[in-house]
């Protein structure tokens, strides 16, 4: 594949690749889609709040898609990593770990997020099971059951307030000193909300099915599910090497249509999105489709 000319290559091919695949893969366009097959939703057993798929776990959303982009024969897919890229001659050279160079006149980064996950043992084996990020997504599982929340500040009072809709039996670990201000603190209170400032030291769980939570002082909280916020990092650098802006928090900005900052480069997903799902992701990847199939016929001009 080597050297070889595409209308558009999409760089990650997950849930917003595959939908902007299928869109542009339905309008004729050629289309190559580079995957390094590492989504972050990899640990998740199951996927939902998406019509049609709800409950099926995300490999098998993305085996259905790619089975069905299968029969355009105008889209590839390329097993590899996406190193880097350049814009040279008017066209995009995209370069892949494995020195596979791709060509094409669009770039499309459906690239997502990877999670920092905090230092604690246990954590990362629940990342994904048990220890949740999104309660539209996972909360109706844990309904009404005993959850715990690991986050401080403002993101704490904010998640801790959202899940009440779910359960009314929360404990809030904040892992050090609370960062509430004295309203916050003192609506949780009223809510009969406890937190907890000791340091979070280990989990205790079975096949990422969280049973305990161990703090610095011997002292444990058992509970069945624990909803976390923690900082993300973009997966790919290859916004920041295009020169694509990114905003305060981190994400790749973007306007409506999901175009970045730089005229022939696009992004969509949770690269870009503060609401984490595959129904989000899907929509923006179809979305981002649309666009660059437009721009291809009615190129954007200088105002």
């Amino acid at each position: 594949m080597t050297n070889e000319s595409f209308d558009v290559a999409i760089i990650g091919g997950s849930i917003a690749g595959l939908s902007a695949a299928l869109t542009l893969g339905r309008s004729l366009r050629r289309v190559v889609v580079i995957d390094s097959e590492t989504p972050c939703n990899r640990t998740s057993p199951f996927s939902h709040n998406f019509i049609t798929h709800d409950g099926n776990t995300p490999a098998e959303i993305v085996r259905q898609a790619r089975a069905q982009i299968a029969a355009y024969e105008n889209v590839m897919f390329l097993k590899d990593l996406a190193v880097d890229a350049k814009y040279v001659d008017a066209v995009f050279q995209i370069v892949t770990q494995s020195g596979t160079v791709i060509r094409a006149a669009r770039v499309l980064l459906c690239t997502g997020l990877t999670d920092q996950l905090p230092d604690i043992p246990g954590f990362q084996d629940c990342w994904g099971i048990s220890i949740l990020h999104c309660p539209y997504c996972h909360g109706y599982e844990v309904k009404g059951k005993r959850t715990a929340v690991l986050a401080n500040g403002q993101a704490a009072f904010h998640v801790t307030m959202l899940i009440r809709n779910w359960t009314e039996d929360i404990v809030l670990l904040t892992n050090g000193r609370s960062e509430l201000r004295p309203e916050e603190k003192e609506v949780l209170d009223g809510l009969g909300v406890a937190v907890i400032e000791t340091e979070v030291s280990s989990l205790a769980h079975r096949d990422g099915m969280i049973s305990s939570i161990r703090f610095a002082d011997d002292s444990v909280l058992e509970t069945v599910a624990m909803y976390a916020s923690v900082p993300f990092a973009q997966q790919s650098n290859l916004a920041e090497i295009l020169g694509c802006k990114m905003t305060a928090k981190g994400h790749i900005e973007v306007d409506a249509l999901g175009r970045t900052t730089v005229s022939g480069v696009y992004a969509a997903g949770d690269n870009t999105a503060e609401h984490r799902a595959i129904a989000v992701a899907s929509a923006a990847g179809t979305v981002a489709g649309f666009t660059i199939n437009a721009d291809h016929v009615v190129p954007q001009l200088q105002s």
